[in-house]
């Protein structure tokens, strides 16, 4: 989100273009292009537009390269009106993004539901400008059915069921009956109708509205909306799941999510910028005014996502890059174990990009523990800039064996050499099994050690990364294979059991059962079984993966407590609810493709 604090004529003089925020806008787009390949879309708010004059514009597109087509096609209605484009007061009346508030955002679902109405941000429009709401965020809820079922009951009739449309309904809902309370108020006060409507838009209590709503939410959120009038607000779900930032001077108000990028785009130091922090909403009303209020308060233990962390956001955040680095050198001692300590027979390498930072850490780990310099080579190159593990389901199995290059003789052949190569996460296990390890077999390692900076992921996550189904994660595979194999599969049919009986509980009251499915097992055991499942068998060495620990995850990201994807211990209780009906479907044989 990007509020300009000036009258377009002001940065017309200062910087020689009224279109400052919107170059901000497209600057942070970029910089969070990681964030989402699926769309993006933009929406612009222009302040005191006269009635009858559009004062809302919005614009979404579908594809990697949506960014770019947003903004050609901006310049391409720009260039329509020939030299009046240098002009602040004809371009407020008559180009559609030139206004003083800019929200935009990158597509990634999290769910089956793909589309162009799906690409924030969304809109309600209403004659009254102070109930016309515009909305993005990055978010996930779990009680999708209770906030339907909330919304029926008050006699509304929402068109979908994704979550996404039931934030905008159930917000909006609110500002409706915060509006008409304002009303009732104000008319006894002022007989002018117009008058009326200016005393709304300045008093309307937007905490108040937010707060109503969200009460009845579970799931990890950053929330972002504009009303038509001007005020602008963001708030953040009260465990600090998701992260926002932001950043303010005399000029402009800017909200992103990443600390990264607003650094680089706004040219600010890391102390200029703060964190939106749990449970709180960031307001900036439509006379400039900001403040911090509270929706809800925080939870007594704060459980930041450490995926974010692990491999979400860019590297180049200070604190992310010391994190990372640390989660590849805590992994030290546990490779030189796994390669008896053979460090001049060792060649280092990391696979993707996102393991580059926790590579360093590795390397740098080693050298401590030994004294040597690890020989490091690019052994893998990646052909297809796309992750395999967002893809679509029905793409990624083909995408995943072209996905990776090797780079020939890189070590030397003859099984003379241990490859160790380190990656930032190992989910489905997809690419390993079908394509890098076949192909690095290829080179004739000695043995082959991938490491995973992050512990095993064994549960999905339903707070923003699309990791839904349970038998899409190795670690869950190589846990019901192993209890097959040891005679425990009984276990397998107590956890559906125990997950059945709580089916029709309130979500307060369940338990996460599926736990209980890797009690029997060592972390080594189930690495062991990964190891196995995952090697194909034209590969001609040993091969042995090694996770970093929980421990070790919670050293390197100590403020950064969200670990469901590796313990099972979910935030809320809508992710208990849902660990069990996933464990139920997959039982069942009835999860989604």
């Amino acid at each position: 989100m990007v509020r300009l604090l000036k009258p377009l004529d002001y940065y017309q003089k200062k910087y020689d273009t009224w279109q400052y925020g919107l170059h901000k806008m497209y600057l942070l787009m970029e910089k969070q292009h990681n964030r989402g390949q699926e769309g993006a879309g933009i929406a612009s708010l222009k302040l005191d537009i006269p009635p009858g004059e559009e004062y809302v514009w919005r614009m979404r597109i579908e594809g990697k390269n949506a960014i770019q087509q947003i903004f050609d096609d901006i310049n391409d209605k720009m260039e329509q009106h020939n030299g009046q484009i240098d002009d602040p007061a004809y371009a407020k009346l008559n180009l559609p993004f030139a206004g003083e508030l800019y929200l935009g955002h990158l597509r990634y679902s999290t769910t089956n539901w793909s589309g162009l109405s799906y690409i924030h941000p969304f809109l309600r429009r209403h004659n009254w400008k102070a109930r016309t709401l515009v909305l993005a965020g990055n978010f996930n809820l779990t009680n999708v059915d209770e906030i339907f079922e909330r919304l029926i009951n008050q006699g509304q009739h929402p068109r979908n069921k994704a979550d996404t449309f039931l934030m905008l309904e159930s917000l909006g809902n609110k500002l409706d009956n915060e509006v008409q309370a304002e009303y009732d108020q104000v008319k006894q006060r002022y007989s002018n109708d117009l008058m009326i409507t200016q005393k709304i838009e300045e008093q309307i209590d937007i905490p108040s509205f937010i707060r109503k709503s969200e009460k009845h939410w579970d799931g990890g959120y950053v929330i972002c909306g504009m009303l038509g009038h001007g005020d602008a607000f963001v708030f953040r779900d009260p465990q600090g799941i998701r992260t926002a930032f932001y950043y303010k001077d005399d000029e402009i108000a800017v909200v992103t999510s990443e600390r990264a990028a607003l650094q680089t785009v706004m040219g600010v130091n890391e102390e200029n910028i703060h964190e939106l922090q749990p449970g709180k909403v960031l307001i900036i009303k439509k006379n400039g005014h900001i403040y911090i209020d509270t929706i809800r308060f925080p939870s007594e233990e704060i459980k930041a996502c450490s995926f974010e962390r692990i491999y979400f956001s860019r590297g180049n955040d200070l604190d992310i890059y010391k994190e990372r680095k640390k989660l590849g050198g805590s992994l030290s001692a546990q490779i030189l174990k796994s390669i008896n300590g053979e460090i001049d027979n060792s060649i280092f390498s990391f696979i993707p990009n996102t393991a580059e930072v926790a590579f360093y850490g590795m390397i740098q780990g080693i050298k401590e523990l030994t004294g040597i310099d690890p020989h490091i080579e690019k052994v893998l190159i990646k052909d297809i800039k796309l992750r395999t593990f967002i893809s679509q389901n029905k793409e990624r199995d083909d995408l995943a064996k072209h996905v990776y290059d090797v780079t020939w003789n890189s070590i030397r052949r003859g099984k003379k050499d241990n490859l160790i190569i380190i990656d930032d996460s190992i989910v489905r296990g997809t690419t390993l099994k079908q394509s890098i390890l076949s192909i690095i077999n290829r080179l004739e390692p000695k043995k082959i050690v991938i490491v995973s900076s992050s512990p095993q992921i064994r549960y999905p996550d339903y707070y923003g990364i699309a990791m839904s189904n349970m038998s899409d994660f190795c670690a869950f595979k190589a846990a019901i294979a192993l209890l097959k194999e040891t005679g425990k599969q009984h276990l397998i049919d107590e956890v559906y059991h125990k997950c059945k009986t709580q089916e029709n509980y309130p979500k307060e009251e369940v338990t996460n059962f599926v736990c209980d499915i890797y009690k029997p097992f060592t972390q080594e055991q189930i690495s062991a079984k990964i190891a196995e499942m995952l090697t194909p068998k034209e590969v001609s060495c040993p091969v042995e993966i090694v996770f970093q620990t929980i421990e070790g995850l919670h050293q390197a990201c100590p403020n950064h407590r969200g670990d469901w994807y590796f313990t099972g211990n979910y935030p809320t209780p809508g992710g208990n609810r849902l660990i069990n009906k996933a464990f139920i479907d997959f039982y069942e044989g009835k999860e989604t493709v």
